[in-house]
């Protein structure tokens, strides 16, 4: 398990009362982040992310503004160069709107990927899917009921029929040309907004198309996509097996994660 190594609130070193407070509380947002000597990959997005977030959940007079935002997590970072960042956003009880930010530093995770999982499908929406909001709970019960019948995780299903998301990634697959992303209600994972600028800067093709479960079996690969692994290959969706390295999904999504620039915290 990782260790915290830092966890401050309003910019201050947070006690055990304001944690307190802010663990209780399940209506807010957040976002997570790898930094690596002292930057971040799509540190643009991340900070937009909050800014957006908050004004959709507490109002537009949130003072959650990117210079703001980027300030508390330098500050929380310290002399850190190597970490795992997430910085929350949670409303107050007394004042709901003048939420707390926290920002908790703990060890950096690598981002290789990890033996290829296979997944389920199971018919779930989030609430506000455009949201990295607090309210994980089917996120935490869908992939543990997957895990007792047998899976790894589960790829979520709209109520019309199409896919979407997984329980914390996105989903990209390859349809013998070029990298196909969900056409649904899903959380724009800022790893996959970054895939796409790379792909587009190289040249690289990709779409995004509305696909069913009856879609698998005519795509050569599958992969997993959050802020830990740009591409983790799945081994199979349902009854469909794919490529456990990837195939040539994983080379496209490598090249264009290559070309990601990395921005100072």
């Amino acid at each position: 398990m990782a260790r915290v190594l830092t966890i401050e609130i309003n910019g201050r070193r947070a006690d055990a009362e304001s944690v307190y407070r802010v663990a209780t509380r399940n209506f807010g947002h957040f976002t997570s982040m790898q930094v690596r000597d002292g930057a971040v990959r799509g540190l643009d997005l991340h900070l937009e992310r909050l800014e957006t977030a908050s004004r959709a959940l507490f109002g537009e007079g949130i003072a959650c503004d990117g210079g703001t935002l980027r300030g508390l997590i330098g500050r929380a970072l310290g002399a850190d160069r190597d970490a795992s960042v997430r910085v929350t956003v949670a409303a107050r009880l007394d004042d709901p709107l003048s939420p707390d930010v926290m920002v908790a530093v703990s060890d950096p995770v690598p981002d290789a990927p990890q033996p290829a999982p296979r997944v389920r499908t199971v018919t779930y929406e989030r609430e506000l899917p455009h949201v990295k909001h607090l309210a994980t709970m089917g996120l935490s019960y869908q992939p543990l009921q997957a895990r007792a019948a047998g899976f790894d995780d589960v790829l979520f299903v709209g109520r019309d029929g199409r896919l979407s998301e997984g329980s914390i990634w996105n989903v990209a697959f390859w349809d013998g040309r070029q990298v196909v992303w969900p056409e649904a209600e899903v959380l724009p994972g800022i790893t996959m907004q970054l895939l796409r600028r790379g792909l587009t800067r190289l040249g690289l093709p990709w779409e995004v198309r509305p696909l069913t479960a009856a879609d698998l079996p005519g795509l050569g690969a599958a992969a997993a996509t959050n802020s830990i692994c740009p591409c983790q290959p799945l081994a199979g969706i349902d009854g469909t097996s794919f490529p456990a390295d990837g195939g040539a999904l994983a080379e496209a999504l490598a090249a264009a994660w290559a070309v990601i620039p990395w921005e100072a915290v």
